[in-house]
């Protein structure tokens, strides 16, 4: 995985893709530029148009595969089960946006009237079509949903990213700063290939000033439904996510364990949280829902209240 620079000198700085350290990064071209940067007037509009939307929630992941799409999918849904809570999901995984497919949405950007989705995959011919767009366009694409699109009044505002902390990452950071981020929820499973990656995801917001709200492990372990003896699927052979949350001093949200229910859900474009409301992996995703909840009303800034509330 391409990892950001140990002495990167931020993509806000004089010296962005300019510095010494910057050779060889993958994002010297997109800092040295100035796309996404302060300097970009869509920051302001961005800005506007964000007034609307309270909370803005990142979900990361270092690697593909971890589960990233499916959280991101069914913590708008635990959210919206509170009809007074408007809720928003935007796909930026450009080359891959499962979303659509995830929420069972064809077509349509409304799953429920407090729950909006937008996508990629709404723009395609074909769900098989593969968008082969170099960074810039890219780029583009971010900054147009985050200011063209008309998002009302929303309380709670989920990006769904690609796996890594490449250009996708850089532009939702950056045209997102002057707006207030409140954080970001980083995906994993327990195997150290795993955790290796999401060490640079950390890397990479500390990097970029992003607030970590706290660390996800799914697939953590099979609990038979028949006679609820645990295993562990992908053993955490150097202590899975909540050793290295221990060792870095990061919140661990909660461990999701596995439930093949998780998977027939999502190809149905249906909630797994309404479909298996007594599964172990159900109780856990409202915990970590919960959790996020109370991080994002801590950050709420003085004197505001919920939009709707």
């Amino acid at each position: 995985m391409e990892e950001v620079p140990h002495d990167c000198p931020g993509a806000d700085s004089a010296q962005a893709g300019r510095g010494a350290s910057c050779q060889g990064c993958p994002n010297q071209r997109l800092c040295a530029s100035g796309a996404g940067a302060a300097s970009d007037p869509a920051i302001e509009e961005i800005k506007e148009k964000m007034k609307t939307v309270k909370h803005k929630i990142l979900v990361l992941s270092g690697k593909g595969g971890v589960g990233k799409s499916t959280f991101s999918a069914h913590l708008a849904h635990g959210l919206a089960e509170d009809e007074n809570t408007q809720v928003a999901l935007l796909d930026i995984d450009i080359c891959g946006p499962s979303i659509p497919k995830i929420m069972g949405l064809e077509g349509e950007q409304f799953l429920e009237d407090n729950l909006g989705v937008m996508s990629v995959g709404f723009l395609l011919s074909s769900p098989d079509d593969a968008v082969i767009w170099r960074g810039p366009k890219k780029n583009g694409m971010i900054k147009q949903f985050l200011r063209d699109v008309d998002w009302g009044e929303v309380d709670y505002l989920i990006v769904d990213t690609p796996p890594g902390t490449s250009d996708e990452h850089l532009s939702v950071v950056q045209y997102l700063a002057a707006a207030h981020i409140d954080g970001a929820v980083i995906i994993t499973t327990p195997q150290e290939v795993s955790l290796q990656d999401v060490r640079k995801e950390i890397s990479f917001c500390h990097k970029v000033k992003l607030p970590i709200i706290g660390v996800v492990e799914n697939m953590s372990g099979f609990i038979c439904p028949k006679c609820q003896k645990e295993s562990q699927i992908f053993p955490p052979t150097t202590g899975g996510a909540e050793a290295m949350c221990q060792d870095l001093k990061i919140p661990l949200l909660g461990k999701v364990p596995l439930d093949p229910r998780i998977g027939k859900s999502c190809d149905k474009g249906q909630s797994f949280l309404v479909e298996a409301p007594d599964s172990p992996a159900t109780v856990t995703y409202r915990s970590i829902i919960q959790r996020i909840q109370e991080f994002c009303s801590q950050r709420l800034p003085e004197g505001e209240n919920l939009v709707g509330s």
